[in-house]
């Protein structure tokens, strides 16, 4: 990454979006940081500035397209022209859908979905006269295959991947030299569960294997980097998005079966689930990990078969080319 890009991160106080903010700006980059909670955005800045990184605090509710236009002027204005534009900010609520309320699924919506189409068009709109940048847009394996008790999460997510599809088409067809890739990820640690709004009976938790943030920040730090349409994170990834392509009815019955239990601690909540941050921020210290550090792997070696796929091959072809010269020479012998 050439020294000092600027970089913006949605959703860059906690979770995917700190770990992502802080891989950046590791790599010399200058980062900009959105979220609604001010608090913990301060100690983004200042985990980051600790590193030797630079960093300023916006603070944006993505699901108001006046602050995000007028978050993307501060950022141009403070630190320059915008390389990376992240999208990755999320609200949800776990609940079943007869369960959840109209304003609910409304406000995820316009935080989940709608906030990535904003953060997408502020983007554009600075970049295009440039003819030059990356947007990254953070999906997930249930932006394929959705799962009981988050269909607000998993509605926005397909939303998501349905809106950037319709984008590259259109930069594609006007010659655009901006780029766009979408970055699935899997389970992971991070502080949604303990922070969400949901009506469950138990503390909600990921499905599957779960990884460490980081290893989604790597995933998004390479694919700023490279031309790749979408980069799916993890064996658990690819296995949902190809299952529900040949055997979708089949899931239907394993999810039904072990999806409601598989999201569940034994860790009982008050009566009526918990309000969350939906709405508005809530109090507390969150940073990049969540509470599942014994649970959570922080390497994925599908990960790194998939962004090393040049060199991989290189090995293959120059293992077989040796094996063939070695049959040859054997056959003349």
């Amino acid at each position: 990454m050439p020294e000092g890009q600027i970089v913006v991160v949605t959703g860059a106080s906690a979770g995917v979006g700190r770990a992502v903010a802080l891989a950046f700006a590791r790599e010399g980059a200058r980062v900009a940081l959105l979220a609604r909670g001010i608090q913990r955005l301060q100690a983004t800045q200042e985990e980051i500035e600790r590193g030797g990184g630079r960093a300023i605090i916006v603070p944006t509710d993505v699901a108001s397209s006046h602050e995000v236009e007028s978050a993307a002027d501060q950022v141009e204005q403070k630190l320059g022209p915008i390389d990376i534009w992240v999208n990755n900010a999320v609200a949800t609520v776990f609940s079943p859908v007869q369960e959840t309320s109209p304003e609910e699924f409304l406000r995820a919506t316009q935080v989940s979905y709608l906030g990535t189409v904003y953060g997408t068009q502020a983007a554009l709109r600075r970049m295009r006269g440039r003819n030059r940048g990356v947007i990254i847009q953070v999906g997930s394996a249930l932006a394929y295959r959705a799962i009981p008790l988050q269909a607000s999460y998993c509605a926005a997510k397909h939303a998501v991947r349905a809106f950037t599809d319709s984008l590259r088409s259109e930069l594609e067809h006007d010659g655009s030299g901006i780029r766009v890739t979408m970055v699935h990820l899997p389970a992971l640690n991070t502080p949604q569960f303990s922070w969400c709004r949901t009506r469950l009976p138990r503390h909600p938790k990921p499905v599957g294997r779960i990884f460490q943030p980081e290893v989604a920040a790597e995933a998004i730090l390479w694919a700023s980097r490279h031309r790749r349409r979408e980069v799916y994170v993890g064996w658990p990834t690819v296995l949902a998005i190809h299952a529900q392509k040949f055997v979708s009815r089949s899931l239907d019955w394993y999810l039904a079966k072990r999806a409601y239990e598989g999201q569940l601690l034994e860790k009982p909540l008050p009566e009526g689930g918990r309000t969350g941050n939906l709405f508005k921020p809530v109090v507390g210290s969150f940073g990049a990990h969540g509470p599942f550090e014994g649970q959570a792997h922080a390497r994925s070696i599908h990960l790194w078969l998939n962004l090393h796929q040049v060199l991989i091959f290189a090995v293959v072809l120059g293992v077989t080319g040796a094996v063939l010269m070695c049959l040859a020479l054997l056959g003349r012998l």
